[in-house]
């Protein structure tokens, strides 16, 4: 009998993020292709190379179509470097205290 790996990513995720931002804190949404569906994108302050905190690419839904993205709910404002399978994607990304950063990583550009 074979046992199946279930990862958190594997399941569409319907349910409603909570953004943390105000005085000190901004967020950061990551959008990506399918292809990187379950991929994990690590962060870290400029200049701290080695501290880095992770999420994974998620697949939701965006106007009934799927989105992948990642959601960083609570950074502190500054700049950052993201990073995927250990190498840095982009460096510079900056954190507004109360805004939302938006990267955007998919290859094509999605039709409204």
């Amino acid at each position: 009998m074979s046992h199946l790996h279930h990862t958190y990513a594997d399941r569409p995720h319907p349910e409603y993020v909570v953004l943390d931002i105000g005085d000190r804190h901004g967020a950061l949404i990551i959008h990506a292709d399918a292809a990187l569906h379950g991929v994990e994108v690590e962060i870290s302050p400029a200049g701290h190379d080695d501290h880095r905190s992770h999420k994974e690419v998620l697949e939701r839904s965006i106007n009934g179509r799927p989105a992948y993205t990642v959601v960083f709910e609570s950074l502190e404002r500054g700049e950052y470097t993201l990073w995927t399978h250990g190498e840095p994607r982009a460096r510079g990304v900056q954190i507004e205290a109360g805004g939302i950063a938006e990267v955007d990583w998919r290859t094509q550009s999605v039709a409204a």
